[in-house]
């Protein structure tokens, strides 16, 4: 891809663009270390970077950058406007929102997400972002719930 996607983030020297081909091997890795340090409730070899690149098949994918390094990461599925994945290393400095308010952008509708039932954490940071659970529900014995703003 070319950089005709790129936007300034809120952080200084941030910016969230559509990832690159290149760029595809650091967000699986990205994916996997976040998901094994944030979703302690499940067992650390369920996340795997197969899974992130073959959902990245179908999926738009962006990525917050500082320099050369790939901060954050936000797998969009835009049939219906679902955000699939946002992962971010650094947590607490904005990089999600920065994510967020990209996808608002380029989104043609209200955004969506699921997000595990034990992840209070990212539950608290979307309803902060302006989300409200609208379903709950259980995939593969894993409670969820359904968020979506705008």
């Amino acid at each position: 891809m070319d950089d005709a996607g790129l936007k300034p983030g809120p952080l200084k020297g941030l910016t969230v663009r559509p990832a690159r081909p290149g760029d595809l091997p650091a967000c699986a890795d990205l994916y996997v270390r976040v998901l094994r340090e944030t979703f302690t409730w499940l067992p650390p070899e369920r996340h795997r970077a197969a899974d992130f690149l073959r959902a990245a098949r179908v999926e738009e994918i962006y990525v917050a950058v500082e320099g050369a390094r790939i901060l954050g990461l936000a797998a969009f599925y835009r049939p219906q406007n679902f955000i699939h994945s946002l992962y971010v290393d650094e947590r607490g400095r904005g990089i999600g929102r920065a994510l967020l308010d990209h996808l608002a952008a380029v989104a043609d509708g209200p955004l969506s997400l699921k997000c595990q039932a034990a992840n209070v954490r990212a539950q608290a940071f979307y309803v902060r972002e302006g989300f409200r659970c609208t379903e709950t529900g259980c995939d593969n014995e894993v409670a969820w719930l359904r968020f979506v703003r705008g």
